[in-house]
């Protein structure tokens, strides 16, 4: 199995051991770029904090401390497409 195999269906920001969906949470697609497949839980977000989301990544083209940026498709869309990668903070 690959990385990006390895990836799908799992939880952004979750701890390895607890990385699947729970049933009480609402989760978003990350739709391309380097975190495409993984879920990302947007349980208390409204859909103006989903119009554009900075996820850190250290797989994304500024490597470690990068960010990916996704978006809403649109509202009560649960896919979030990648719209690129941007330094992390300096």
């Amino acid at each position: 199995m690959d990385e990006v195999e390895f990836l799908r269906g799992r939880v952004y920001g979750a701890d390895h051991e607890d990385a699947g969906p729970r049933p009480d949470r609402v989760y978003a697609h990350l739709v391309g770029g380097p975190l495409d497949g993984l879920l990302l839980d947007v349980t208390d977000r409204s859909d103006r904090e989903l119009r554009e989301v900075a996820l850190t990544t250290e797989i994304g083209r500024y490597g470690p401390g990068g960010r990916a940026l996704y978006g809403r498709r649109g509202t009560g869309d649960n896919r979030l497409d990648w719209r690129g990668d941007t330094p992390g903070a300096p």
